[in-house]
């Protein structure tokens, strides 16, 4: 009797803990969406104090992923999980990997928002971000709502906006050569524009990075580098 409440103790213990990391990475993630949203609109209106705001939230970010990472090699070496668990823990270490990259990202939009002369500024100067910028949030917004409802159904959905953000990054770069071509004094402001498309269109690869590693911890497949017809034939299986 005293063996199977010890057993019963540890197994609550156990829910416990994947219970926290699994929080940690959806506060971790949260972070990084305000982090990006926050960048963006920074460099939209030249708002160089909310630029500096994302700036100081990296640490915080870097912190949670090295804690998250910590807590999952714990788990591994005290609990020795199987199955869905194990894949749970290595798949997180994963996506924290990619929330990290994305703050990354949104760093360096920033960057570029406090580089910016605020008198140079000329209301939606920077149109040509706008709908990149809506795709790209729903694409992170989506694949975090995936991991906390370990939904895979909703996986293909997300995945496959990836090649409408290639196909408008594309459209962006083409309309920046010509304004460039036709005024020269154009240069600065579309290499501005130019790199953060870059680092949104990144951010976009990362939140399918995350899709991917839901499909591994509901089915154990690893789909990372396949077309999207593949993907969408493993989900269905």
């Amino acid at each position: 009797m005293e063996n199977r409440a010890s057993g019963q103790h540890i197994s609550h213990l156990f829910d416990e803990e994947m219970e926290n990391v699994r929080h940690k990475v959806l506060t971790m993630g949260g972070l990084v969406q305000q982090q990006m949203e926050q960048a963006v609109l920074a460099f939209i209106t030249s708002d160089q104090e909310l630029a500096e705001k994302v700036l100081q939230q990296d640490d915080t970010v870097n912190n949670l992923e090295m804690e998250i990472d910590h807590d999952c090699i714990e788990i591994i070496a005290r609990r020795q999980p199987t199955a869905i668990d194990l894949r749970m823990l290595i798949s997180v270490i994963k996506v924290i990997t990619d929330l990290e990259r994305i703050g990354d990202e949104a760093g360096r939009i920033a960057k570029m928002a406090i580089r910016l002369d605020a008198t140079d500024y000329y209301h939606d100067q920077y149109h040509e971000l706008n709908h990149l910028v809506e795709m790209v949030k729903g694409m992170l917004n989506g694949s975090l709502d995936a991991f906390a409802r370990m939904d895979i159904e909703s996986v293909a959905k997300i995945t496959r906006k990836d090649e409408k953000v290639d196909r408008e990054y594309t459209s962006i770069i083409r309309q920046l050569i010509t304004q460039m071509m036709e005024d020269p004094r154009n240069i600065t402001r579309m290499l501005d524009v130019l790199w953060t498309a870059r680092a949104l269109e990144r951010i976009g690869d990362h939140a399918c990075n995350i899709c991917e590693h839901v499909v591994y911890i509901v089915k154990g497949d690893d789909v990372r580098h396949l077309k999207q017809e593949e993907l969408e034939h493993k989900i269905k299986k």
